[in-house]
Formats: structure tokens, C-alpha cells, sequence
């Protein structure tokens, strides 16, 4: 919701889908770098916390933006502050799924998590469009804001965000990068995220601010993700797992390019979002699977940074290349950046654990034990 409707807002102020792409890519800078530091606090000083501070800034910080009027730069300074006081509760969550169910009950609860997140995009792009278009962009933003402090209140009172305590890590930071599936991970979910706020920008520019078919088309996108995360997220998870989904994405963006009526770009975003949720999934399992439960909110925090210098990188060329060649060209980086995607876990399938008949809890983590000898 946060995105759309900056990106409605923004572009209406200044009359540049470049301008909005620069804001857009400096909170998601903002909480690229906020990412892996924020989710290794938990394990110092504790979820509640951490999260607590977090969201009293960020919530700050975006209503700031929406009311108040201010150069570009001033913008972009305030998104990234922002995006460095995101609330760090995607770690949280996956780092508290291994406590609360069995082994062979956490692939199929990633992939549960994967297509839960895509009824938000099914609602969030056509609720953000309706009330930017309908009310005010202004409205859109104080809206998702509303949202992120109910959300993130809800969290902090769940019982098991208290019970689980994140041990703290005795190594230091970025080195859980240099875990082969965590890197894969990172790089994989940039190239994923890049893609669809690529597409994101380009649908909103085929259509234009004034029209609510955007919100429309980015939410069949993301119902596709939804039928796909239900349809194969308990399939085994393979070496070539993850560029097979990646290569639904890869085909349907290529199609989306050929035209930009309506109809087709719903097909077409219909038939990439099938592969969205099981590559979220697959890019959860195999981190999980490879590092130590100490390690894995921090491990989380990476795959986040890199899904986000991805929407960074992605709307700011996408931006770009709307005002030079048109709603057309933004798309043609989508399906770029998902053959990319899709390149780099084929080539390196050796890096990509093999969890077909394993589960995928994190590796326990061991450390001396005093003995008292009498």
C-alpha cells in the first residue's frame, strides 16, 4: 500500500514518476541497511523492544511525508529515515515459526506464510488505488500507515513473541552471508523483488493515476501468487527448485511486454504471479535449513535487505524508463531482472539444499557446558 501510494502522490506533486521512483528507492534503501542490524538487536535486546522503537519512528516518519510539503530531497531524507526504522517483524515471525510447530510442519508453514502474504497484494494495490483515487493519495498513505501501527500492536501482544527468545549471536556481522544457500537466497529475492516493483511502476503507468485498473491488474498479479503458493508450496524442494519457479515468473513477464491492454496484462501477471509464493517459499526453506537458529533472524534480515535494494533498484530504473520510453519499457526490466532470476540459481544448483525427504528446521545451536566436579 506504502508504495502505490507514495508512488500516486509523489507523481502528482512533482509530475515525475522519476521523482517518486528516488523516494520510493531511498525507504527501501533505508530498510535494506536497517535489515540484518535491526534483526540482530533482537537477539540483544529483545523483540518487543526493538520492534516497539521501530515502529513509533517509521510511523512517524510517514505521516510526516504525507502531510507535510517538501523538496525532493527533504522526501527522499525522511523515506530514508523511514525505511531505517522499518519494524524487523518478518525476521521475527520466521525465526519464531521453528518454536511453535513441528519439523515436518515448517516447509509447509513457509509456504503457508509465502501465500498469506499475497492477499495483502491482492488487497493492498486495489485498496491503495480506490482511496488515492477516490479520496486523496494522502489518504492512501495515512491508511497503510493506520495499518502498520494496528499491525505491528497486534504483533507485539501475541503470547509467543514474548515466550521466544532469540539467542544472541556469537558471530560477527555478515558472516551468516557466507553460508552458500543465504547468498543465493539474497541475490534471488533482489532479482524477484526488482522484477515486481518494476512491474508495479509499469502498470501504474500504463493506466495512469486517474484510473483504478492498476490496482485491479496488481491485484490478479498477486492472486495468481496466491493460487500458486496453494497449488505447489508443499511440492518437494529439489536442487532446481528454485529457477523452475523463478522461470513461471521469467515467462509470464515476457509475455506482459507484448501488449498493454487490460486484459492482457491481467493474463499475462496472472501467469507470473503463479510462480511468486513458491519461490518466497523455497528462498524461506533452504535459509532456514542452512543456518543456526541464533543466526536466523539475521539471515532473514539479509534475504530482506537484498528483496529490498531489489524495489529500490527496480522502481528507480523502472521510474526512469517510464519517462524516457513509456509504461512498455518498465515491464521489459521486469522480465529482465526474472530472467536474471532465474539464470543464477540454474547455474548454481549445487549451492541450492537438497530438502526432498529432510525438514527444514535451522541447525541447533551448541556452546560449552561448566561441570562441577566434586
Amino acid at each position: 500500500m506504502l508504495s502505490l501510494a507514495f508512488l500516486i502522490h509523489i507523481e502528482q506533486v512533482f509530475d515525475s514518476y522519476g521523482a517518486a521512483g528516488l523516494v520510493l528507492g531511498a525507504m527501501s534503501i533505508g530498510q535494506a541497511v536497517a535489515g540484518p542490524l535491526t534483526s540482530r538487536l533482537m537477539g540483544r535486546w529483545g523483540m518487543r523492544p526493538v520492534i516497539t522503537a521501530t515502529l513509533v519512528v517509521c510511523a512517524t516518519s510517514i505521516v510526516t511525508m504525507a502531510l507535510v510539503s517538501m523538496p525532493i530531497y527533504v522526501l527522499m531524507a525522511v523515506g530514508l529515515i523511514a525505511g531505517l526504522s522499518t519494524p524487523p517483524i518478518q525476521p521475527a515471525v520466521r525465526t519464531i515459526y521453528p518454536k511453535i510447530v513441528n519439523s515436518r510442519q515448517l516447509t509447509p508453514l513457509f509456504s503457508l506464510d509465502a501465500s498469506a502474504q499475497e492477499i495483502i497484494w491482492v488487497l493492498g494495490p486495489v485498496i491503495a488505488t480506490f482511496v488515492a483515487i477516490q479520496v486523496s493519495p494522502v489518504a492512501g498513505i495515512l491508511l497503510a500507515a493506520i495499518f502498520l501501527i494496528g499491525g505491528g500492536v497486534w504483533f507485539l501482544v501475541l503470547p509467543e513473541v514474548g515466550r521466544v527468545r532469540i539467542p544472541r549471536s556469537r558471530r560477527k556481522l555478515g558472516v551468516v552471508l557466507k553460508r552458500p544457500a543465504v547468498m543465493l537466497s539474497t541475490i534471488v529475492g533482489f532479482m524477484l523483488v526488482a522484477a515486481c516493483a518494476s512491474v508495479e511502476a509499469g502498470v501504474v503507468a500504463a493506466f495512469g493515476h486517474g484510473s483504478a485498473d492498476s490496482g485491479w491488474v496488481l491485484g490478479i498479479f498477486a492472486l495468481g501468487s496466491l493460487i500458486g503458493g496453494l497449488a505447489l508450496g508443499h511440492a518437494p524442494i529439489g536442487p532446481w527448485a528454485l529457477a523452475a519457479r523463478m522461470l513461471i515468473v521469467t515467462v509470464g513477464l515476457g509475455l506482459a511486454t507484448l501488449g498493454l491492454s487490460f486484459w492482457w496484462l491481467a493474463a499475462t501477471l496472472l501467469l507470473a504471479g503463479i510462480g511468486i509464493a513458491p519461490a518466497f517459499a523455497v528462498l524461506f526453506g533452504i535459509v532456514s535449513a542452512s543456518v543456526k537458529f541464533s543466526d536466523t533472524a539475521e539471515a532473514y534480515g539479509w534475504v530482506g535487505t537484498g528483496q529490498l535494494m531489489g524495489a529500490a533498484l527496480g522502481s528507480a530504473i523502472a521510474g526512469f524508463m517510464i519517462d524516457q520510453s513509456g509504461a512498455t519499457a518498465a515491464i521489459l526490466v521486469a522480465a529482465g531482472f526474472a530472467g536474471l532470476g532465474t539464470i543464477i540459481p540454474a547455474l548454481g544448483r549445487r549451492w541450492h539444499p537438497d530438502l526432498r525427504g529432510r525438514d527444514a528446521s535451522p541447525l541447533p545451536d551448541t556452546a560449552p557446558i561448566q561441570v562441577q566436579v566434586s
